[in-house]
């Protein structure tokens, strides 16, 4: 399994509450519609900012993240060189998103605290 994790920037033509809207209701049902992602994407979660607790931490100036995680590194491959990828879903990140000064991070994540029942 491997997992990409995006720190996300909005195109600084849109609002915060506008990419909040158009990374959850548009973005995320494109990606859903990519032929290979139900091959090859295990999950996939938006993660939006709220206000942390008063004194507890200093919170990073992003606008969202991104989590994916995929069966393979071939599996990623697929996804991401995919026609549905490169023509629809590709071309909407660049509508709502500041490539430039968004970060991404590929790799194998290990679990500290396993998730009880």
């Amino acid at each position: 399994m491997i997992k990409m994790t995006m720190f996300l920037k909005r195109n600084p033509e849109i609002s915060h509450d506008e990419f909040v809207r158009h990374h959850i209701e548009d973005h995320g049902p494109l990606f859903r519609s990519i032929p290979e992602a139900d091959d090859h994407v295990l999950r996939y979660i938006q993660t939006h900012p709220v206000e942390p607790p008063k004194g507890t931490i200093a919170q990073a100036d992003y606008d969202g993240t991104a989590e994916i995680w995929f069966d393979s590194r071939e599996g990623m491959r697929a996804v991401l060189t995919s026609q549905t990828y490169q023509d629809e879903v590709f071309p909407d990140e660049k509508t709502f998103l500041d490539h430039e000064t968004t970060l991404i991070l590929v790799g194998e994540q290990t679990e500290i605290i396993e998730e009880q029942e």
